[in-house]
């Protein structure tokens, strides 16, 4: 079981909300959702009018592993991160839990292939890195910071599997383009992880909207 997770800590706006914005210009404003409004929110998103889906609002907590945020991070257009630093802190690492090492792939455009393979004995293969160069970061870590050496150099030594957590804000528009891309087949596992379920709870929200930004990418 991954140690990744997803908490929705704030939201503003509605379907309702994204056809106000559609529509101000002809000075018109409805309370509850028609077919036609439906209809409209359909039209906007095929055509790419993206702005009234702008003026909806998102924030998540995400816990997951560097090199997971890191590549989540490129996505900046209309999103905002705010992260855990260890310049201040310096509590004990967590490391992510590998549920299976994956085998490199033969298309160079895929990160890795679904096959599992057997690097070290079945009953040591979530364990053995942990066991091996994040135990031993871990050691040196703590022995650097009993030593009185800052947090902000004793963290170079963590390796990228550490847990880090994160505040992610953004617009409605904007986390379509990030669950479009990373809830791929051919994206990163671990980043699909992620992108999963903002995908399941963002639906929720907005369920006519969100089937309309994402129903050319499923």
């Amino acid at each position: 079981m991954s140690n990744i997770s997803v908490v929705l800590t704030d939201s503003m706006g509605s379907d309702a909300g994204i056809v106000n914005a559609a529509r101000v210009s002809f000075g018109r404003h409805i309370n509850a959702m028609s077919e036609g409004d439906e209809r409209l929110i359909k039209y906007l998103a095929k055509h790419n009018h993206w702005s009234p889906f702008a003026h909806a609002f998102l924030q998540f907590r995400i816990k997951a592993p560097i090199f997971v945020a890191r590549q989540l991070a490129k996505h900046q257009a209309g999103l905002v991160i705010n992260e855990i630093s260890r310049r201040y802190v310096d509590h004990e690492p967590e490391f992510y839990e590998v549920d299976k090492w994956r085998g490199r792939p033969t298309d160079k455009k895929h990160g890795s292939s679904e096959d599992e393979i057997e690097w070290v004995s079945r009953s040591r293969r979530t364990g053995a890195l942990q066991l091996g160069v994040e135990n031993i970061a871990l050691k040196n870590y703590n022995i650097m910071l009993k030593a009185g050496v800052a947090p902000e150099q004793a963290r170079m030594i963590l390796p990228q599997s550490m847990m880090t957590e994160w505040i992610w804000s953004g617009s409605l528009y904007s986390f379509a383009r990030v669950c479009n891309l990373r809830c791929s087949p051919d994206a990163q596992y671990e980043t699909r992880l992620v992108a999963d379920i903002i995908d399941e709870k963002t639906a929720i929200l907005f369920p006519v909207s969100w089937i309309a930004l994402r129903s050319n990418h499923k």
